[in-house]
């Protein structure tokens, strides 16, 4: 479809139409005349729908999402869609390295280690630097888009003083301006054991961070204390942003830190035992599948947060009502979630409800209310009936995995 069309002539139309009268204009309507009512007028009329096609493209998180700037003349024309073109920057050589020591819980970047990521980032762009993440295997994909530019794999070690010798092995091959590290329970053991051996200043739970100066808080946090970078420094979670600019290419070092030779381990962690979902605190749940107003079979319900070995969850409504219980509310009179996802059922959207999914990564929302203000905080939604979903989700999931579910 053109964008540009020929446009009707209403005046031409209106004067054809025009029959003899005594003394009074008068129009035939039923008449269908030739010449020029029929004829366009030659000018051009713009159709929207196709120029909104044209811009039409699909952001870096899926989404659809309108191109106005400058590139109406280049679609016109036919050129390639900008989705079609993936800019990456490339950092090939560097001035400097700053190291980053992520977390990577289940083997995949968190909310945090991307703040520490952005943080990093800022510092790399300062000069001339580039980020190297040190961690376990993971996505290099995401470690692109969240900003890195070298990864170098650690070994999947259970003695906590064998992984810092990696990375004091690391540090040794690339001199590092700055090492980064979340303010997490396993980041903050992880800096202090590497201050501890490497000698290297280290500054904590920094609040505030630039190229020259980092405010962290002090005092039982009444006060701030402001001070110049350390070559150590851990980061507290929310407090900087995440990288949102272009994604950068990993790009291989040109020469690899060496193995170091390993003591026989003094000590071993064990695996990690997972909670129960059903009994775990809602606030430390990763994964939360809440019911609301649209919710009336609540058999089928919790059906499904079993299914999906998830942690149950409510709206206010839900639980004034009675139907599940207080301590399972989400929301500014409830419970903080922090969760990386959460499935929101037949859950409308009140304020004080989103408020309470603040640091939810990953929300999916089954209303039937397309303007739902949950369904425009989601990154996934459906558009359905909850009774008619949640049941048809329990089977795929037995389908998939068994009788068990996911």
């Amino acid at each position: 479809m053109s964008a540009l069309r020929l446009r009707r002539d209403p005046r031409a139309e209106r004067a054809a139409r025009l029959v003899p009268g005594n003394g009074r204009l008068r129009y035939d309507m039923s008449a269908t005349p030739e010449g020029p009512m029929t004829s366009p007028s030659g000018r051009l009329r713009r159709d929207p729908r196709a120029e909104r096609q044209r811009l039409l493209t699909t952001g870096r998180d899926g989404r659809a999402r309108l191109v106005r700037s400058g590139l109406v003349g280049q679609m016109a024309a036919g050129a390639a869609s900008p989705a079609s073109v993936v800019k990456k920057i490339r950092v090939e050589q560097p001035e400097f390295f700053i190291i980053v020591v992520p977390d990577l819980p289940e083997g995949r970047l968190d909310r945090t280690d991307r703040q520490v990521l952005g943080a990093a980032r800022k510092l790399a762009d300062a000069g001339s630097g580039a980020v190297v993440v040190v961690g376990a295997t993971v996505d290099e994909a995401s470690l692109g888009q969240a900003g890195t530019d070298r990864f170098v794999p650690l070994s999947d070690h259970s003695d906590p003083e064998a992984r810092i010798t990696e990375l004091v092995a690391v540090m040794n091959a690339l001199s590092p301006r700055y090492v980064l590290l979340p303010e997490s329970e396993e980041g903050a053991d992880i800096a202090r054991r590497l201050a501890a051996r490497t000698g290297l200043g280290l500054t904590v739970g920094i609040e505030a961070l630039g190229p020259k100066q980092v405010i962290r808080p002090c005092g039982a946090g009444r006060q701030e204390w402001a001070g110049d970078l350390t070559p150590l420094m851990t980061l507290a979670p929310d407090r900087v942003s995440a990288w949102e600019g272009d994604a950068h290419e990993i790009l291989p070092l040109e020469t690899m830190p060496e193995k170091p030779v390993l003591a026989p381990a003094r000590m071993t962690v064990g695996a990690l035992q997972s909670a129960d979902p059903a009994t775990m605190n809602l606030g430390d749940a990763p994964f939360v599948v809440s019911a609301g107003r649209g919710v009336t079979d609540f058999t089928a319900f919790r059906s499904t947060v079993r299914a999906l070995h998830a942690t149950p969850g409510a709206s206010r409504v839900v639980c004034d009502n009675g139907d599940m219980p207080r301590a399972t509310q989400v929301g500014a009179s409830g419970t903080i979630l922090d969760a990386l996802c959460y499935v929101a059922l037949g859950i409308a959207g009140a304020p004080q409800h989103l408020q309470g999914l603040g640091r939810v990564e990953h929300v999916v929302a089954v209303n039937t209310d397309l303007h739902a203000a949950m369904v425009a905080r989601a990154g996934l939604a459906i558009i359905a009936d909850a009774q008619a979903v949640m049941p048809a989700l329990c089977a795929v999931l037995a389908a998939e995995y068994g009788e068990q579910g996911a």
